[in-house]
């Protein structure tokens, strides 16, 4: 019991420590001029399910979304490395 607390702690205080130095990286790179923002391009579709059983698909205009190029989000900007591999979204209404 002892042992796997020992385990669960370690692993915490070691992404702890990944995410400080993901953070100051990334404020690093903004003190230094080079910002670490990105822009990736978002497809919406609406899926709309109707009464008698069909469905209609609609397309909202592309949009593009800012992303920060780190591991971890921050300062409320999601990494560009999963923007990039979740570029459609779908919304059932």
């Amino acid at each position: 019991m002892k042992r796997t607390f020992i385990g669960i702690l370690v692993a915490a205080v070691l992404l702890g420590m990944v995410y400080a130095a993901d953070y100051f990286s990334v404020r690093y790179r903004m003190a230094k001029g080079s910002a670490p923002l990105s822009t990736v391009t978002i497809e919406t579709s609406y899926v709309i399910h109707k009464k008698d059983g069909k469905t209609e698909y609609d397309f909202a205009a592309p949009q593009t979304q800012v992303c920060i190029r780190s591991l971890f989000p921050h300062f409320g900007y999601e990494p560009c490395w999963y923007l990039n591999r979740h570029t459609q979204i779908r919304i059932d209404i």
